[in-house]
């Protein structure tokens, strides 16, 4: 079965298809072509694809829809892993034991023990900390005149701030990172076998150095996030040893990859866009919105998932019970019908950007997005401004993924 026909329709008909040529680098032509002809769009895979504002709002706040897989209905992509993956397939459980694949009210107690480290307050206490390092990160580009600003500034940023959070050991950075972009992709449609072999290895590691560091901080308490996972564990109040490992696994991710993508998207948006740059260079005040704005154009995450519980009546189509709606937040960002004729158009000063969908809604909404427009926003005002010339060396490098859409490299030259 190829990649392509799997998943795509005849020549000249509307489809979801995230395998055609060139759609990692631009999906945007896919997704407003779905939005208005085909919004709400049934897959050869058996999963259905909504491309509007309004219909993936509703499913991201509908409490009576679910995340847990083990809701849905079998399809051919679990057929295609079974057969890849074997009697393995059975010992991949992270998602079940995580924030990200419960449902309430598992979901609501997990998320409570993890909360008090992302409340606004605490938040805040950190920005000296994003400062410093994203000054000091600039202080070493200034000195070679350029810079890969993935891997000089938009991993090394949230990847060290939620480290810290944590209070992780020590760690190959290198490794984690190759864990990390391969773990994520258990967010999108896979159709190829050895892609699900080394997702399903990835996943394994990356299990097994949760034990590690676990074990190591029960040896070396602090006051962490993680040592207070574990104290709250070891007094029998809601974690057991599978959630404890699972939460930490979600928190390590998430508090890195998504924002990875918001810096290096972000500031490829903006030197495309070389009038809003110097919109922002010339008016910090702008700050807090254009993240809003750079996270409704290009978002760190493409789509999320909802599986119906109910059959679902949405846009005149019957989607049935036990079934993957996949809601495309990068579509409803640029749905014209909310956000108007120019939402194809990045406008720092856009009035309502914040109704963008890009940390998703409802119980589920992202528990780091405060962190998140946090590093952001001092990562891209604090670029911009020190390097009044800055440019692209180089054409930049997607990371070839479907849902976590973003860059492996992106060369700059700053000739300040």
């Amino acid at each position: 079965m190829s990649t392509a026909s799997s998943i795509g329709s005849p020549a000249g008909e509307v489809a979801f298809n995230p395998f055609d040529p060139g759609f990692a680098e631009n999906p945007y032509p896919q997704w407003r072509a779905l939005r208005e002809h085909a919004p709400v769009h049934e897959t050869p895979l058996g999963f259905w694809v909504l491309t509007r504002h309004a219909d993936v709002l509703r499913f991201v706040r509908d409490s009576s829809t679910s995340v847990d897989d083990r809701n849905a209905n079998p399809t051919i992509l679990d057929q295609m892993q079974a057969e890849a993956l074997g009697e393995d397939r059975e010992t991949g459980e992270l998602d079940i034991h995580s924030m990200l694949g419960t449902d309430p009210p598992d979901h609501t107690r997990l998320r409570r023990l993890v909360s008090k480290a992302f409340t606004p307050r605490a938040i805040s206490r950190l920005q000296p900390r994003i400062q410093q390092l994203v000054d000091e990160a600039l202080d070493r580009a200034a000195a070679k005149g350029e810079m890969e600003l993935i891997g000089d500034l938009a991993f090394p940023l949230p990847f060290t701030v939620i480290s810290e959070m944590l209070g992780m050991p020590d760690t190959d950075t290198d490794q984690l990172r190759d864990w990390s972009g391969k773990l994520v992709r258990t967010l999108e449609p896979v159709v190829d076998p050895d892609l699900m072999r080394a997702i399903f290895d990835a996943a394994k590691a990356m299990e097994a150095f949760a034990h590690e560091a676990i074990e190591w901080k029960r040896a070396n308490p602090a006051d962490d996030m993680l040592s207070a996972l574990i104290a709250a564990e070891e007094e029998g109040d809601k974690l057991n040893d599978d959630e404890l490992v699972a939460q930490m696994v979600l928190i390590y991710l998430a508090g890195h990859e998504t924002t990875v993508n918001l810096i290096g998207n972000g500031t490829l948006a903006l030197l495309r866009n070389r009038s809003e740059l110097e919109r922002l260079r010339s008016d910090p005040a702008l700050d807090a919105n254009a993240v809003e704005e750079l996270l409704r154009y290009d978002p760190p995450v493409q789509m999320t998932r909802r599986i119906t519980l109910t059959d679902v009546e949405i846009g005149g189509h019957t989607i049935p019970q036990g079934t993957f709606a996949v809601c495309v937040i990068a579509s409803a960002n640029r749905d014209e019908a909310h956000f108007g004729p120019d939402s194809e158009s990045l406008d720092l000063g856009r009035e309502n950007a914040h109704d963008h969908i890009a940390f998703g809604g409802g119980a589920h909404y992202c528990l780091g997005a405060a962190l998140a427009r946090l590093e952001g926003a001092s990562a891209i005002g604090s670029l911009v401004r020190r390097f009044p010339n800055i440019d692209l060396a180089a054409e930049p490098v997607y990371n070839g993924r479907i849902n976590l859409r973003g860059l492996d490299h992106l060369p700059l030259s700053l000739r300040s």
